[in-house]
């Protein structure tokens, strides 16, 4: 039996970052309309035979989110009912991801939600970048593979000579202590640590650093940058602290809100991102630096067509 062919597919979320992923494996990218009824409603048509295919979705979750989720539900029931062999849905950037919890009483639990509903859809099979919460792979019953963007975040800091024991790697809260600890084995900084409190959604408060920064490089390292007030506030008190520089580093640039501005004031000497969210230009400035993870979805989406070890890839990427 022929194995089925590769399709790459996506809606309006990012098709900058689809096209990329399309380029890298030398395919078309997939021929389909997303477009809306007069009233709003999502108008999904694929415009090639997909029957028995192994279809691959690239739609981020990004602002604005619900739109965009609603995009990917309708494509993933239309290929279904197509006949494709086996979708995967590509979510580089998993909208609702913080809310994997009940922090206070008769909250939902968003992020299963969406499980739920991308599963209801037919998805066979999730790929993202950087999960907010790992444990969100357990919301599913179908396979999760959680691609992790530090190795080529780290590259580029190794690259412009950010690795040396006068280079320390900064958690923004105690939340991201795992994700900043492998972050600073990977450019062989040190680390340090902020408590934080956050007495509402999208406000939070630093109350004091861990570890040892004054007369050093700090890094600051998070999943997701919203409204930069964390962020920014954190590389403010680095500076009162005695570091020299302070550089940003995160897989998913929001920048909602005050952000662009927060950060334009702020001390970062430069932010660090992927293109996971495509960015407009009112959102970009002069000290950004987006990096592509293009060829990194491009190898992770080949090596699940051929069937191959997605753990390999990621030990792959750590190296």
């Amino acid at each position: 039996m022929p194995e089925p062919s590769l399709k790459v597919f996506t809606g309006n979320a990012n098709p900058a970052l689809a096209q990329a992923v399309a380029n890298e494996l030398g395919i078309p990218l997939g021929d389909i309309i997303v477009s809306r009824f007069s009233d709003g409603e999502v108008r999904v048509q694929i415009q090639e035979n997909v029957r028995g295919a192994d279809v691959f979705i690239i739609q981020p979750t990004c602002p604005p989110v619900n739109e965009n989720l609603m995009e990917l539900l309708i494509m993933i029931d239309a290929f279904k009912r197509a006949s494709a062999a086996r979708v995967t849905a590509v979510i580089p950037y998993y909208g609702y991801a913080r809310q994997d919890r009940k922090v206070r009483p008769r909250e939902p639990i968003s992020a299963k939600l969406i499980s739920n509903l991308l599963t209801v859809a037919g998805a066979d099979r999730i790929l993202s970048i950087d999960l907010h919460a790992g444990q969100i792979q357990g919301f599913f019953d179908i396979p999760v593979d959680n691609l992790p963007a530090g190795p080529l975040l780290a590259r580029y800091l190794r690259d412009k000579g950010l690795s040396d024991e006068n280079v320390v790697v900064v958690s923004p809260d105690v939340g991201g202590v795992e994700r900043a600890t492998l972050f600073s084995r990977m450019i062989r900084g040190g680390l340090a640590i902020f408590a934080k409190h956050r007495p509402d959604v999208n406000k939070s408060e630093m109350v004091a650093i861990i570890g040892d920064v004054k007369g050093k490089r700090a890094v600051l390292v998070d999943d997701i940058v919203d409204t930069a007030g964390t962020i920014t506030q954190a590389a403010t008190a680095l500076m009162e602290e005695g570091a020299v520089e302070v550089y940003a580093c995160c897989t998913h640039p929001v920048l909602s809100g005050p952000a662009v501005e927060r950060l334009k004031e702020s001390p970062i000497k430069e932010l660090v991102v992927t293109d996971t969210i495509p960015l407009p230009p009112e959102k970009q400035f002069d000290r950004l630096k987006v990096l592509s993870i293009a060829p990194l979805l491009a190898k992770a989406i080949l090596t699940i067509h051929e069937n191959r070890s997605i753990s390999a890839l990621i030990r792959e990427t750590m190296e």
